[in-house]
């Protein structure tokens, strides 16, 4: 289930998010604590299930990986970046597979899940919709200065959570018809 909105002592919520970088082959994963427009580095890493053997047992350590995050962080919401079209489309197929155990698990654990555009994670973290992976790593340096991030996918995951923890409030009023 998910963790508890907390309230801190000025009676501001601290949000917690998890942000999903979907990958077969590697997984990103970041956590982030949002309070007010301030926010907080939790943790970050990288889901790496096997690279060879069947899907269905790749998809499965991709599923046991997040499930471990979620029941360790206890995230409230969850954001998932969207899948772009490659130009193989066996590889599109995979990738998509791999996004929808992405957004299985923390549905399953009770989050509510946003779904970004890469475009929109790179604009709304570096200003620009095409920055490169270098770009991204620095303002994730910038903007969660205790961060430890360890892999470009762990560092897109904590940019796919603070576009969720900018974004979230616009994603509630659009869905209240606002």
């Amino acid at each position: 289930m998910a963790g508890a909105v907390q309230v801190r002592d000025q009676g501001m919520a601290v949000v917690r998010i998890l942000g999903i970088d979907p990958g077969l082959r590697r997984c990103g994963w970041g956590v982030i604590d949002v309070e007010g427009s301030r926010l907080s580095f939790v943790a970050a890493g990288t889901v790496l299930p096997p690279e060879t053997g069947e899907l269905a047992q790749r998809l499965k350590a991709l599923h046991h990986g997040l499930s471990e995050v979620i029941a360790t962080y206890q995230p409230d919401e969850a954001a998932v970046e969207e899948t772009f079209v490659n130009m193989n489309p066996a590889s599109t197929l995979k990738l998509g597979q791999a996004r929808g155990v992405a957004l299985l698990v923390p549905a399953m654990a009770g989050l509510s899940v946003g779904e970004y555009s890469a475009n929109l994670v790179k604009k709304t973290v570096v200003g620009v919709g095409h920055a490169d992976k270098k770009q991204i790593r620095m303002m994730i340096d910038v903007l969660l200065p205790k961060a430890k991030v360890t892999s470009d996918d762990a560092a897109d995951a904590l940019a796919v959570a603070i576009t969720h923890g900018q974004h979230r409030g616009i994603r509630g009023l659009e869905r209240r018809g606002v």
